[in-house]
């Protein structure tokens, strides 16, 4: 089996705050930019919430045997490769690091057919290179009433653009019409990014 060729650092070496998913993310992407360790175009981020914020995950790093975490939102990175299959970049899972989306979906994401309408996951779809042109956080949203921080921020600055300090909920929103990328639903995403609408289901059945 050909090696696979890695375009982070090893996971224990990545930048990583607790709780910032979106920026560890967004870390990653500059990471490959900078370095220039695999084609901008092939790297997609991957804003997982619904209108409710409240999306399942499994195999979290944070969660309790086979109890799902429920996240408000997650993000991870996605790698598109043009002859072998795609790859998530998850600081957060117990799975592997990248794993194959088609492992990733059987064991992380599983199925929308098996839980309640409201905690349905929808995925937004972002190419890196706009994510890291627009992207821009001032961390308010981890902020209590009083001003102290829900969780510790990370030490490097705030991200932001020349024209913005705050547009997070621009991504975390489901709305199509709003922010930047492709809104789908679980079953099409999995469509365009595996070839198989069913493949967290099926892969699950089988695993």
């Amino acid at each position: 089996m050909e090696r696979e060729v890695r375009i982070t650092p090893n996971r224990e070496d990545c930048v990583y705050t607790s709780c910032y998913c979106e920026e560890n993310v967004w870390k990653l992407c500059e990471f490959v930019r900078s370095e220039r360790t695999a084609p901008l175009e092939e790297l997609f981020v991957v804003f997982i919430s619904n209108e409710n914020r409240k999306v399942p995950l499994w195999k979290q790093r944070s969660g309790h045997g086979e109890q799902p975490v429920i996240w408000d939102y997650h993000v991870v990175m996605l790698q598109v490769r043009p002859h072998s299959s795609s790859l998530v970049y998850d600081l957060d899972t117990e799975l592997s690091f990248p794993c194959s989306l088609k492992l990733y979906a059987a064991q992380a994401l599983r199925s929308d057919r098996t839980i309640q309408p409201a905690y349905h996951r929808m995925l937004r779809v972002i190419p890196a290179d706009s994510f890291l042109l627009n992207f821009a956080s001032d961390r308010s949203h981890m902020k209590k009433s009083d001003g102290s921080w829900g969780m510790p921020p990370p030490l490097y600055p705030p991200i932001h653009t020349t024209e913005c300090q705050m547009n997070l909920e621009d991504f975390i929103s489901m709305k199509p019409a709003v922010g930047w990328g492709e809104v789908f639903t679980l079953d099409h995403f999995l469509l365009r990014y595996t070839g198989d609408s069913s493949s967290s289901s099926s892969a699950l059945a089988s695993s």
